[in-house]
């Protein structure tokens, strides 16, 4: 008997573990205790604001709409706390000076955190740089950004203090399709809005597009990949469409045929293959970076190898041992209720929310980080790191993709590459090598 085909589309998997694993941690750990013993010479710095104009239909991430009056600054006040807490426990967690914090690169994300004012956002460059010592103009800073909120005065801020990289959600260019997704905004809107980032000359413009949404077309979709590539953008992302719980195409809409699946597929090879014949090469199923234009800092998978300080409710932070944040939600009370919390907060000194990562899972967290990029992951590598081979590691997994195509010379070789239609999949791939505790936790979440 035949087994019916893997469903592609389960899970977007950015980080491992996900949030909807972690539990509030009843030992509550001081930052200083955490960070004792590990690597700070090369972190990774990101920087969370959870407010967006609107609230695009297919949105899960940990944001509100709006700010009433007063909220940003309370926002960036408590921000402002944590960060000087924050860099007070990596002081004191050290030896003396032997082993100095440094950050390799930086990020500010979402949310949108150009729904700051022009003013907000030089004091949020100011939290990275006075308090939490990372040299803006020295490292790769990206910053993401809207149609409505990239304005000139916000632009000349970020370019200014050496933003280096802007990522600009389109998702169409199509303003039919744009309503369809629950996303009010228009065409024109969109071109003004990319001609002055380009006018504000930041190194590296990226350009997210969403495929799968109702009445798209191949023909709709070309339109949309035309447009962007009109702009040249160094990178450009191509997202498929997710309908999830509590958002607001959840409740308009209940995509969950093979059709649908279907449909993404022909999509998502479309704009590949698209993308090839232009110019860009592929880094993941949904990255692409034209040819020449030069990387920006480190990729997620490095961010949870080598260690991330994460500021703001919505932030997540990675040791060696422990991946720690504030609670989650999707519900917008839930969202403003913990919003509220955060900006109320006196002591940011402990690690209130997060989950444990043993040997077995930092094994799972590097596989899964470095197969789902192109480049794949050299096994010697592997070996080198965690002392065995990730063949005896996880036997029945790399077994199946092999049996189903996913994998370059069957996993064989001294790398493990994703073959085509192994990165076409890795939104089925990569939840394959969840363990079976965070598989538990997952399914115990309640959404929120």
């Amino acid at each position: 008997m035949t087994a019916p085909p893997v469903r592609p589309y389960q899970a977007y998997v950015y980080a491992y573990p996900h949030k909807t694993a972690y539990r509030p941690l009843p030992d509550r750990p001081a930052l200083r205790d955490l960070w004792r013993g590990e690597g700070k010479d090369a972190l990774s710095l990101y920087l969370h604001i959870p407010f967006c104009e609107v609230r695009c239909g297919f949105c899960n991430l940990f944001t509100r709409i709006g700010a009433p009056d007063g909220l940003t600054g309370r926002y960036l006040d408590a921000l402002d706390r944590q960060a000087g807490a924050v860099r007070d426990a990596l002081d004191a967690s050290g030896d003396g000076g032997a082993d100095p914090v440094r950050f390799a690169n930086a990020a500010f994300g979402g949310g949108t955190p150009t729904f700051l004012t022009a003013g907000e956002l030089d004091r949020l460059c100011d939290i990275a740089e006075k308090r939490m010592g990372a040299d803006l103009r020295a490292v790769p800073l990206s910053v993401e950004t809207s149609p409505a909120t990239a304005t000139a005065d916000r632009l000349a801020v970020l370019a200014e203090r050496g933003a280096t990289r802007l990522s600009i959600g389109v998702q169409s260019f199509v303003d039919e399709e744009a309503r369809a997704a629950v996303r009010p905004q228009r065409r024109a809107d969109v071109e003004a809005a990319l001609g002055r980032i380009r006018e504000a000359r930041i190194p590296v413009l990226n350009i997210d597009l969403i495929y799968g949404i109702d009445g798209q077309t191949p023909a709709t979709w070309r339109t949309s990949l035309d447009a962007a590539l009109a702009w040249r953008p160094e990178e450009l992302y191509l997202y498929p469409l997710y309908v999830r719980p509590l958002t607001g195409l959840a409740r308009r809409t209940a995509h969950t045929d093979r059709d649908w699946d279907e449909q993404r597929l022909a999509l998502y090879r479309q704009g590949r293959d698209h993308l090839l014949a232009h110019g860009y090469e592929q880094v993941s199923m949904r990255m692409f970076r034209r040819a020449g234009a030069a990387p920006q800092g480190p990729d997620d998978h490095a961010c949870q190898t080598d260690g991330m300080i994460g500021l703001g409710c919505g932030a997540r932070s990675y040791t060696s041992t422990l991946h720690y944040s504030f609670d989650y939600a999707v519900d917008m009370g839930e969202i403003r209720a913990i919003i509220d919390d955060y900006t109320a907060t006196g002591d940011f000194g402990h690690a209130v929310h997060g989950r444990r990562v043993d040997g077995d899972e930092a094994r799972r967290r590097h596989l899964l980080q470095s197969l789902l990029q192109a480049r794949g992951m050299p096994v010697a590598d592997y070996r080198d790191r965690f002392g065995t081979d990730p063949h005896d590691d996880f036997p029945a997994e790399l077994t199946a993709f092999a049996e189903r195509g996913w994998l370059l010379d069957g996993g064989a070789g001294p790398r493990l590459r994703l073959s085509p239609e192994g990165l076409a999949h890795s939104d089925a791939l990569g939840p394959e090598l969840f363990s079976p505790a965070v598989r538990a936790a997952m399914a115990a979440y309640e959404p929120k």
